[in-house]
């Protein structure tokens, strides 16, 4: 009997891999996504003091949803809120997810709003 490889152990694998070569700092933090069936979730994370600095998700905004679209806003307006606090640079952590869809319009969002990565 053949069992189905779990697609979300595979993509804990390629998380920890890229995890290793990676990493935020205060000047210029992590950008993580985190992607569920209905939401996606965005932060920027200093890891040397181990601090989100920044945070955003489409629970939070008001395009709520799990759609491309609501992805975009939501890399638009962490973008905003770092320009605040005077983030310009970000290291971006696709957290294992193919760089497609709305991994990829979150990303999209991000620059837009005048973040580079």
């Amino acid at each position: 009997m053949v069992s189905k490889k779990s697609s979300n152990k595979a993509r804990l694998k390629r998380h920890l891999r890229i995890r290793k070569k990676i990493s935020g700092t205060a000047a210029k933090p992590r950008l993580s996504v985190f992607r569920s069936l209905k939401n996606i979730y965005a932060q920027l994370i200093d890891d040397e003091n181990g601090v989100t600095l920044v945070s955003a998700s489409t629970i939070k905004s008001e395009n709520y949803g799990g759609n491309a679209e609501a992805a975009k806003a939501v890399g638009a307006e962490l973008a905003k809120l770092a320009l605040e606090k005077g983030i310009k640079e970000v290291v971006f952590d696709r957290s294992g997810y193919e760089y497609h869809g709305r991994v990829a319009a979150l990303a999209e969002g991000a620059r837009e709003g005048g973040l580079e990565f």
